[in-house]
């Protein structure tokens, strides 16, 4: 960029949009890098993977609210979410290709606050998506080594060695993350089919075990407890979906962000939507409505049922699989999130250290430490409320949901600013349902919200995150908030749109306008 007489004397710090930035430092971003490894079936078993276990457990417990008859209602509203969202996702990731993901987005449209909530938002939902899936995931293979092995351990042991080995496989480079996402994607998917298949044609599957919740006084067997528990059984049927948005994150991983994230995000979405129709109607009419409403494992529940206990026990280590392909995925996803709002100094900047591999290995690690914490302390409040495990499981999944509830809101805000605040700004790709979609996104999302406040059950779930916000926000405020870098997400919302591309401009195209010149 051409120097100018409105360039600003030689200074280490500046005070933009109610921030102090300063200058990164030599060698800060060299310390910093993503190696670019994803095409558009790399990014499609990513977005898949991050989900899938979705349709092995959580999703049921909405049953248990609604019915079947409701959950199938709630699936129906959330499609609908879905599309608006992930085609307003898609225009804003075609342009802004780095991987801030949801905290860019609201950064350019809402400032650094807004981005900070929102990426806060994104990372409470990750980083409590994993601690789920490793807690199911234990749940499935201790059930497994019991049956087959006549072994078990403690949860917690489970946990521990879920949480190193998938550390240890983010952290070995970004191509083996997607082509581990790829072959587990198709392997879980494949295990879907064969259950239904097996579903169908053993007759195992019931059409009057869907409706076998006795309706309340007044009620009918469609919607056993009436229409107002719809509201409360759309977080879990979020379980379905839950993830794909995390694909752009990848951008500065992918080979072509512009081209092939909108179309990963389009196939992937059509896959999850067929693979959870069949989840939701096969396994909820072989096990029943009122047992899958409460089960930890229902898929295991529905081979049980079917082929007996240790020939389920077999087929469970393939219905594992499906877990472990999301727990990969998700951790993908807490720990770019994580790197990108640690990278600009809204999180300790020692989060976004990469080394040899090119991976965020850092912010993997602490996010599992967060997550194993917040699991433990569950347990412990399990054990001391008998026969409350199951429940245990479902805070920490509302952890989850409520996050990515806030943060799906605040993208769809986001939206709908940047079409009227950077209007000019390049969009490759452009939402086929524009504003409208993102609009239908955003109600469905804050009508979650407030099913989140007026059911008593999320209480604990909500004052968990409001602890963790606190302690963000306050940080935040008195510190973080004089220590911002011009990251490639800064650049892009101090420009006006016009930096998009920091491997190709440049990681610091703007510190001479901001900063003045180095000389």
């Amino acid at each position: 960029m051409t120097q100018s007489s409105n360039v600003p004397a030689r200074s280490d710090s500046a005070k933009v949009a109610g921030a102090t930035y300063t200058r990164a430092g030599e060698g800060y971003f060299e310390k910093r890098t993503l190696k670019r490894s994803a095409g558009i079936w790399g990014l499609w078993g990513l977005a898949v993977a991050a989900v899938i276990s979705g349709d092995f457990s959580g999703w049921n417990f909405g049953i248990d609210f609604a019915g079947f008859g409701g959950m199938l209602i709630a699936f129906v509203i959330l499609v609908a979410m879905y599309y608006g969202m992930i085609f307003s996702i898609g225009e804003m990731a075609a342009a802004m290709p780095h991987t801030g993901g949801a905290y860019s987005f609201a950064r350019s449209a809402m400032g650094p606050w807004g981005g900070l909530i929102t990426g806060a938002a994104e990372t409470i939902e990750y980083v409590a998506t994993t601690a789920v899936i490793v807690y199911f995931s234990a749940s499935y293979a201790d059930a497994i080594t019991t049956e087959l092995l006549n072994f078990s351990m403690p949860t917690w042991v489970w946990w521990i060695i879920l949480y190193v080995a998938f550390i240890a496989l983010n952290s070995s480079g970004a191509a083996i993350s997607f082509r581990f996402a790829i072959v587990v994607s198709i392997i879980s998917i494949g295990i879907i089919v064969v259950f239904s298949l097996m579903s169908l044609f053993t007759g195992a599957f019931s059409w009057d075990a869907l409706w076998n919740i006795e309706p309340d006084p007044g009620q009918t067997a469609f919607l056993p407890h009436g229409f107002f528990p719809i509201l409360f059984a759309l977080p879990f049927a979020m379980w379905f979906f839950l993830g794909i948005e995390e694909l752009p994150l990848a951008a500065e991983e992918s080979h072509n962000p512009v081209r092939d994230i909108p179309k990963a995000g389009f196939w992937a979405r059509g896959t999850l939507i067929v693979t959870g129709l069949l989840v939701l109607f096969l396994n909820t009419g072989v096990i029943g409505a009122e047992a899958t409403g409460v089960a930890a494992e229902p898929l295991l529940d529905g081979f049980r049922a079917i082929v007996g206990d240790q020939l389920a026990a077999l087929l469970a280590l393939f219905a594992l699989v499906g877990l472990l392909a999301s727990l990969q995925g998700i951790m993908f996803a807490y720990g770019r999130n994580m790197y990108s709002l640690s990278r600009a100094g809204y999180y300790p900047k020692f989060l976004s250290l990469t080394g040899k591999r090119q991976t965020p290995w850092v912010a993997l690690a602490v996010g599992a430490v967060i997550g194993f914490i917040a699991l433990v302390v569950l347990d412990s409040l399990a054990a001391v409320n008998e026969g409350a495990g199951a429940v245990a499981g479902a805070i920490v999944l509302n952890i989850a949901v409520w996050g990515a509830v806030l943060a799906y809101l605040l993208q769809m805000i986001s939206f709908i600013i940047l079409r009227k605040k950077f209007p000019n700004a390049s969009r490759p790709y452009v939402s086929p349902w524009g504003i409208p979609g993102a609009v239908i996104a955003a109600v469905i999302a804050a009508l979650i919200f407030v099913g989140f406040l007026l059911n008593p059950t999320f209480l604990p779930a909500i004052i968990a995150i409001g602890i963790v916000y606190v302690v963000i926000l306050v940080g935040f405020a008195v510190s973080f908030r004089h220590r911002l870098v011009l990251s490639p997400e800064e650049e892009y919302a101090l420009s006006g749109g016009t930096h998009r591309d920091p491997q190709a401009e440049g990681y610091d195209a703007m510190e001479s306008e901001v900063f003045g010149d180095k000389s």
